[in-house]
């Protein structure tokens, strides 16, 4: 992009005054991106404490009920708070399990509780059965799972 041109004027008292308009205006724009840039951080710490609080919250939701609960978080809220895994448990097998959240085929707009249908055991599906699965929370770390036997 071209700089704008102001056309220099005649007098010396006018440039003097265009040349100290012209060096305030740019020393402002500095001012302006820097602070566009801190309050741009701010609401992005802001947002993902948001996101953050609303998976603590859900998951509070579903120990206390036990269902999926709608609202729930939507998969992008989900990581953009520090929960990218989801445990989950087979209906029939009861045998645990975790999702990865970043890792699914899903928009990222899906809600978490969407996810329900969706999420099937993989030791029955071997098994030729289906079952859907249990969701139970949104977890930030891997649960170390012991070997079976």
């Amino acid at each position: 992009m071209t700089p704008k041109h102001h056309p220099t004027p005649l007098s010396g008292g006018d440039r003097k005054a265009l040349k100290k308009e012209l060096g305030k205006a740019r020393a402002m724009t500095g001012i302006l991106a820097t602070q566009s840039d801190e309050l741009r951080a701010k609401g992005d710490a802001l947002i993902r404490q948001a996101d953050r609080l609303l998976a603590e919250s859900w998951n509070e939701r579903m120990w206390a009920d036990g269902e999926p609960v709608d609202p729930s978080p939507t998969v992008d809220q989900a990581i953009n708070g520090g929960y990218p895994l989801l445990q989950i448990e087979c209906s029939r097998c009861k045998a645990p399990s975790q999702v990865d959240l970043a890792a699914l085929l899903h928009p990222p707009t899906t809600f978490v509780h969407d996810l329900a249908s969706r999420l099937r055991c993989q030791k029955c599906a071997k098994a030729g059965r289906r079952p859907p699965a249990t969701l139970l929370q949104l977890t930030q770390r891997p649960r170390i799972v012991p070997p079976e036997d």
